[in-house]
């Protein structure tokens, strides 16, 4: 029986950890796995439930954490190198930036080296994120990485194209695109019911549109966007009856809200039931099926993007959608189609976001293409009958 040990940055709320659960859980009996996880930051969501639920044993690497700190990475090296010798496995697969630098190099300067090592980009730090001198830096590591690796594996067909191509990561033939894939049936069960409970809770009526945006509070998702867009959107159409939540948290909480009161809305922070608010704030949740069900339409504002899970929800749970054309989005939607793709200029992004309130049968068929594409593409049945044909491939 070959054995999979497979390691992910952090239980934080986002698609890595869907695809290693979904990937534990489903893949053929014939292959054993065990997951190695880093640690969240205290301001991100757990979704240590995810494997919680789908009963997947799991162990952390105690010393591995986002942020970069030599020292405390040596220690983390040192944890995952020890795992791979004791556990013999036959595969090493790591997901996102961090487990891929330790999981990497333990796997490959160990004396019980895998037959195969492999990677899945879930994203990438190359734009937005760094200084040009810093980006240059991880390029040239990444690249590094990319010869110690038998494969690596892109969740989008965009995404390969940029690392083949743009960054120059890896040759053609190493990069594979798997898609991820989701439990999408939830989505599309009790909507009627679940939309109900959620505006009643929040006291919407019928007539005031809800926009949901789900992430991180972090520079690199730019709900700024988002605000400026609507304050826009308020000074040209100050009848307009909506009402935003914000699903998340993160370390630009505080420069947010500033934002948000220098525009003019009010708003109801956690914890608190002022639902009267133009603005809500909910923390991290997990009902994100009920949250959808209730909102009229879904916002997307990154800088730069993999695959975005809360837009394949949304568009799962048959909702508009609205985002910034960054990074894998429009392999997601096909702008015109099944939602609104747009620049990251406010005027652009304010001006589609109020088509999508006022044009309800355009919203409505925009979300019944998109849902019928995801439920088709985005499926884990067909994420993890991919991976098993790469991994069958990659042994023999």
């Amino acid at each position: 029986m070959p054995k999979i040990l497979r390691i992910l940055n952090r239980l934080n709320i986002g698609g890595p950890t869907y695809n290693v659960a979904y990937l534990s859980k489903y893949i053929n009996a014939f292959y054993e796995t065990k997951v190695l996880a880093g640690i969240k930051e205290p301001y991100e969501g757990s979704s240590a439930y995810l494997l919680d639920d789908l009963n997947i044993d799991y162990e952390y690497v105690p010393h591995m954490f986002r942020s970069i700190q030599p020292a405390r990475d040596f220690l983390a090296l040192r944890e995952i190198r020890a795992t791979i010798k004791n556990y013999k496995p036959d595969i090493v697969h790591t997901h996102a930036a961090k487990a891929g630098l330790l999981g990497r190099s333990a796997a490959y300067y160990n004396t019980n080296r895998p037959k195969a090592i492999v990677h899945t980009y879930h994203g990438n730090v190359f734009d937005g994120y760094f200084s040009p001198l810093k980006t240059r830096i991880i390029l040239a590591a990444e690249r590094h990485l990319s010869t110690l690796s038998n494969a690596i594996v892109a969740i989008s067909p965009q995404q390969k194209y940029d690392l083949v191509n743009k960054y120059r990561i890896a040759p053609d033939n190493k990069v594979h695109v798997i898609r991820l894939g989701f439990d999408l049936q939830k989505f599309a069960e009790d909507v009627d019911k679940k939309r109900f409970s959620f505006r009643r809770h929040y006291g919407l009526t019928d007539d005031t549109t809800a926009i949901t945006i789900t992430g991180r509070l972090t520079s690199i998702k730019n709900h700024a966007l988002l605000i400026e867009s609507l304050k826009l959107l308020r000074a040209s159409h100050p009848d307009l009856q909506f009402k935003v939540f914000i699903v998340g948290d993160g370390e630009l909480y505080a420069p947010l809200l500033l934002q948000i009161k220098e525009a003019g809305f009010s708003f109801c922070e956690p914890g608190n039931n002022e639902f009267s608010a133009d603005i809500i704030f909910t923390s991290w949740r997990k009902d994100i099926d009920v949250i959808n069900a209730g909102s009229d339409i879904i916002a997307l504002t990154s800088l730069n993007e993999g695959t975005p899970v809360s837009i394949i929800e949304a568009l799962a749970s048959g909702k508009g959608v609205i985002c910034t054309d960054a990074g894998g989005v429009k392999d997601v939607v096909k702008d015109g189609y099944s939602g609104f793709l747009c620049d990251q200029r406010p005027e652009t992004f304010s001006a589609k976001l109020y088509e999508l309130i006022v044009n309800t049968e355009l919203r409505y068929s925009m979300a019944q293409y998109g849902q019928k594409f995801v439920q088709q593409n985005y499926s884990y049945e067909r994420m993890v009958k991919e991976t098993e044909d790469m991994y069958d491939f990659l042994l023999h």
